[in-house]
């Protein structure tokens, strides 16, 4: 068929759709990031899109006054600068994870590797270093969150704000982060397939390419 076809004929490759999932738990990565990032107040989940509205504009300190709002404020500070390398580091990570598929899918659709079978033992080589770069990555990123939740500063916020009977505080993993950890977990096995998928087609192009060209 003409180029523009073949090119189009790698959208539908189990490569580019392994490749299309990869950039979607990448996005979703970077959004799960930057909730942790941006969750100062402590809200967590869905039920409590209310009350980071009402945190945002002051209303969570209505029921402290005097220096119990002074320090509350401080504490939330605080808290917020310690997990913010963190969690800036994940949305990095997520940014990248984001780019590189979406490069692959390009060269893909440019058929690079049918002028360079090589590439595809590349790419595989690459998707492997990947994936097993994100055990350590998660680990990091779980253990950096795991000690700002038991540091001083997030103990003495959980039990200010429960002695005023706000919930929501606790100094726990909340949906967000525990999501970034499992899209992480499925971004290491989707690059691992990605990463069988390269040899295979490496194989077949090369059997292909050892065929006569019949006229």
């Amino acid at each position: 068929g003409s180029p523009e076809r073949r090119r189009c004929l790698y959208l539908h490759t189990g490569r580019a759709c392994c490749q299309v999932v990869e950039v979607l738990l990448a996005a979703l990565i970077l959004v799960c990031s930057s909730v942790s990032c941006g969750s100062a107040g402590g809200y967590t989940g869905l039920p409590a899109l209310g009350g980071i509205y009402y945190y945002q504009y002051g209303g969570a300190y209505s029921g402290f006054s005097g220096a119990d709002g002074e320090r509350a404020q401080q504490l939330d500070q605080h808290f917020y600068l310690l997990k913010l390398p963190t969690a800036r580091a994940a949305m990095a990570v997520g940014g990248c994870l984001l780019v590189f598929p979406c490069v692959l899918i390009l060269v893909g659709v440019l058929r690079v590797s049918w002028h360079f079978p090589a590439w595809l033992l590349i790419e595989c080589a690459l998707y492997i270093v990947i994936a097993v770069g994100t055990v350590p990555a998660l680990y990091f990123f779980l253990h950096s969150l795991l000690s700002v939740y038991n540091s001083p500063v997030c103990k003495e916020r959980e039990q200010l704000y429960q002695s005023r009977g706000y919930q929501g505080f606790w100094c726990s993993l909340h949906g967000a982060e525990i999501a970034a950890g499992l899209l992480g977990c499925m971004v290491a096995m989707a690059y691992l397939l990605s990463a069988g998928l390269a040899v295979r087609d490496y194989r077949t192009l090369h059997e292909q390419k050892q065929k006569p060209v019949h006229l």
